[in-house]
């Protein structure tokens, strides 16, 4: 297993993970981002991500997708988008690789806080990051406006 910085010639297997949750979540056509998308966001001048890739025998086979935030209570903070591993290497070790990444890319950074959300129904993955010593948050809500949504308020 290797892990290292995604670069643009990543992204086709990056998209192809990032569809892969999307059938895993139960929103097989949720995903409306290309590859284009994923170059142009997050290798530009100001990229919007930054991606992990884990690699086995040279195939992407997992990645963790993060970008920074500012708390107005933590300051700097990163926020863990996405962490998919195939289901093929799931129990391998491999997430748990990725996992430690994002964290110690958050030391090195010195941000206060490291963030993402979970689905209540994974239950896997809820267990594995309650054993790591996250909290998980039942008080809060995640709340979104999507793009009909956005332009729904806006026309009022």
């Amino acid at each position: 297993m290797n892990i290292r910085k995604g670069n643009p010639e990543d992204m086709e297997s990056v998209l192809g993970l990032i569809q892969e949750l999307a059938i895993f979540e139960k929103e097989p056509d949720a995903v409306v981002i290309t590859v284009d998308d994923l170059v142009r966001d997050g290798f530009g001048e100001n990229p919007l991500f930054h991606v992990f890739v884990a690699e086995v025998e040279e195939e992407i086979v997992g990645i963790a997708l993060y970008y920074y935030r500012y708390s107005t209570w933590k300051g700097k903070t990163i926020h863990l988008e996405d962490l998919i591993v195939k289901d093929k290497m799931r129990g391998t070790g491999l997430g748990s690789a990725l996992y430690a990444e994002i964290m110690k890319q958050g030391k090195k950074d010195n941000v206060r806080r490291v963030e993402w959300n979970v689905l209540a129904w994974n239950t896997p993955a809820v267990k594995f990051y309650e054993n790591s010593g996250a909290r998980i948050l039942e008080d809060w809500q995640v709340v979104q406006m999507d793009e009909a949504g956005i332009n729904s308020f806006l026309e009022k």
